[in-house]
């Protein structure tokens, strides 16, 4: 087996344990959402409508940046539009998860962007986590606004839809799709008892300086 094929089966099975891994975290439900990965000039991505604990490795879809399928014999998700928009936008991002988490589809459907209610915020990469316009899913309309609303930072809500994170790997994404549900829930319910106290651009600037040193780092990493 050579390099190049070794990637891809594990690619695979990370795509499969991942999708299982948001259901687990009651982050999705059904065979809501999607996951994909970067692998050279291809990406892998979850198929359409099918139930993560029926998925298998080898359903997965392999597609070039331009939507063409490589390798599967299943149709890929119908947001592969959305992934592909992400990837061609953003050079430093290798994973795209997307998941119909509740909080962060309450805030969605409300029309509200997630602000600076704590400085966990920052490790998306930006003082809040904006919303992007309502279109339909499965349409290149939505993937066109995504990709502009993720021109900078790793995560979004999507109007009236769910939240959507990006990382230069999949484990990151997983865990930043967890931090903005966690974040989404503490602003829905600071909302319920008068609303936040937010923090100042000054004070997420500082976060975010904070956590671009934050973590392990290094020649130990």
């Amino acid at each position: 087996m050579n390099t190049q094929h070794h990637h891809l089966v594990q690619y695979c099975a990370d795509l499969v344990a991942a999708t299982r891994h948001l259901v687990a975290r009651q982050l999705n439900r059904n065979n809501s959402g999607n996951v994909s990965l970067r692998c050279g000039d291809s990406v892998l991505i979850t198929p359409t409508g099918m139930l993560p604990e029926e998925l298998a490795p080898t359903d997965i879809v392999q597609l070039d940046l331009r939507g063409n399928i490589m390798a599967g014999s299943k149709k890929p998700s119908s947001e592969w539009e959305m992934h592909l928009a992400v990837y061609r936008n953003r050079p430093d991002i290798n994973a795209v998860v997307h998941c119909h988490s509740r909080y962060a589809t309450i805030l969605a459907c409300a029309g509200k962007a997630i602000p600076s209610v704590h400085y966990m915020i920052a490790s998306a990469g930006r003082t809040s986590v904006p919303l992007a316009p309502y279109r339909l899913f499965g349409t290149a309309e939505l993937a066109t606004a995504v990709a502009a609303t993720l021109r900078e930072g790793y995560a979004c809500l999507l109007a009236n839809h769910g939240q959507l994170t990006i990382a230069a790997d999949l484990k990151t994404a997983l865990q930043l799709s967890e931090e903005i549900e966690e974040q989404a829930a503490v602003y829905w319910g600071t909302l319920a008892i008068g609303g936040p106290q937010l923090l100042s651009e000054t004070q997420m600037t500082e976060a975010l300086r904070q956590f671009a040193d934050y973590g392990q780092r290094g020649s130990d990493e």
